[in-house]
């Protein structure tokens, strides 16, 4: 085979290249997400509030005509402050099989670069509009967010020096009717105490965004991996999730005039899968992305399953039969409990890597 040529696309048609590869790697699974080249475009060509504050720099491996490999280099500036560190980040790696050779040339240009930036490490799978690597469940649809990577990126990571850094679980539940009554128990308990459960259809655009970015920001910000939205990028967040319901399903918590917690919750659109004519979705497949937190004086209360149970049930109404926890770190146990309580179990494993640059 002939070395793998390391190229940095610059021009729309490379770009348009770098983008349209993902499709090209995930061809061969029956049911899959499609790539995003609006969203993907503009943040190659910094043209979205997502790239304020962060430097990108896209690298191909190349043989011929042919791309075998790409990856993503971003150095996040506001992570670095918020985290006071110096790291890199690799996003959107995919890689053709037997790559292995092609793939550690273009995280070590990749990695040069983010060194030349004043990087000392850079982590593959968590971080700017990044998700880990699954681990085990390689066949079912995820929800939209989580990757459906193949079984083979761990070796072609692992080959090109990176580290297993950070675990993750998933968790989901079939819908039955002893849940039902218990999420709508959990929500009258908050209730009871004083807490207010809002959509966020019901709160006016301008403070739905200042109260909702606010509250995201300060329960998660000691939360392994976050770097906090700026209002320009919630307001983009919320404007595309809410054309298909999530201003219905994700909620704010207000004791008083207060926000106390938040439930961001996007209903299950299966339907813009690729999904090939001999396969047939599952109901298991057709699932929801949640991300939840409360600020730490309202934490312990029952705030958390209230705000859940609030939305499971409005994705119930809709004929939702199974719901996902989504995503949640290995030793968050505050918040895998929250997950079992709902009634969900782990379904899928999940990691993300880092290479360290001085060794």
């Amino acid at each position: 085979m002939a070395t793998a040529k390391i190229e940095t696309p610059d021009s729309k048609e490379a770009l348009g290249e770098f983008i349209q590869f993902y499709d090209q790697v995930y061809a061969y699974r029956e049911a899959r997400w499609r790539a995003s080249p609006r969203l993907d475009m503009a943040v190659l060509t910094g043209e979205t509030p997502f790239t304020e504050g962060r430097t990108v720099r896209p690298f191909l491996a190349r043989e011929g005509s042919r791309i075998l490999a790409r990856v993503l280099a971003v150095v996040d500036a506001r992570y670095n402050r918020h985290w006071q560190e110096r790291l890199g980040h690799l996003c959107w790696f995919e890689a053709l099989p037997d790559t292995r050779e092609a793939t550690r040339r273009l995280m070590d240009d990749a990695c040069e670069w983010l060194k030349s930036q004043g990087t000392e490490a850079a982590r593959a799978g968590s971080g700017f509009l990044e998700f880990p690597f699954v681990i085990d469940d390689y066949e079912s649809l995820p929800p939209n967010v989580l990757r459906q990577n193949p079984a083979y990126y761990h070796a072609l990571l692992k080959d090109a020096g990176f580290e297993s850094e950070k675990g993750f679980v998933d968790y989901k539940l079939e819908v039955r009717s002893e849940l039902r009554a218990r999420w709508q128990s959990m929500l009258e308990a908050a209730r009871r105490a004083g807490y207010e459960i809002i959509p966020l259809r019901d709160i006016p655009e301008g403070r739905r965004v200042r109260e909702f970015t606010a509250t995201f920001n300060d329960t998660f910000k000691a939360h392994w991996g976050w770097t906090p939205y700026t209002e320009a990028e919630m307001s983009s967040l919320l404007g595309a999730i809410g054309r298909i319901g999530a201003l219905d399903t994700s909620v704010l918590a207000y004791q008083g005039d207060e926000p106390v917690g938040m439930l961001l919750l996007v209903p299950e659109h299966s339907s813009g899968a690729m999904v090939k004519p001999e396969r047939t979705l599952r109901d298991a497949e057709k699932l929801n992305v949640l991300a939840i937190g409360v600020r730490e004086a309202a934490r312990g209360r029952g705030v958390n399953l209230a705000m859940a149970g609030y939305g499971f049930l409005e994705l119930v109404r809709r004929g939702a039969q199974y719901l996902s926890y989504t995503l949640v770190l290995d030793d968050n146990w505050p918040s895998r409990r929250t997950g079992e309580k709902l009634g969900a179990s782990v379904c899928a494993n999940y990691l993300a890597y880092r290479r360290n640059f001085l060794r």
